[in-house]
């Protein structure tokens, strides 16, 4: 009786059990990967915010007294009215702070919700399952 036959071929069973496995290993790594990102968005997030309230609350602040100082000074100074004083402070302080706005959404676009690592590795999973080949 010819011996063609491999007696330590792994079985059926053994391979499935493997595949499956590896799915399982490869599921938990990429959640990982998702929570990591998130995370990594999510202090993004948070340091955008910090930096929008507090340059806020400082400009706020910080325009108010030199608004009044300025307005003050032009009255007396430039021999302006007092409500033209206050116009060209409140313009000034307007333009001021549409340019810190900007600023601020600038960084708020930067913040992506879909982790874009995830993403990819998530299609290429989807691809490779797709075309096994």
């Amino acid at each position: 009786m010819p011996e063609n036959v491999q007696s330590d071929a792994p079985s059926m069973t053994s391979l499935v059990a493997g595949i499956i496995g590896d799915a399982e290993r490869l599921v938990r790594q990429q959640i990982a990967l998702a929570r990591r990102e998130m995370q990594a968005e999510l202090d993004k997030a948070k340091v955008a915010s910090i930096a929008l309230a507090s340059g806020t609350a400082v400009a706020l602040l910080g325009g108010i007294f030199l608004g009044l100082m300025v307005v003050e000074l032009l009255h007396e100074m430039g021999g302006l009215y007092l409500w033209a004083s206050f116009l060209i402070v409140g313009g000034v302080l307007a333009i001021g702070g549409a340019i810190l706005l900007y600023a601020g959404i600038a960084q708020v676009r930067d913040i992506s919700l879909v982790p874009p690592q995830t993403a990819e590795t998530l299609q290429e999973n989807v691809q490779w399952l797709q075309n096994p080949k």
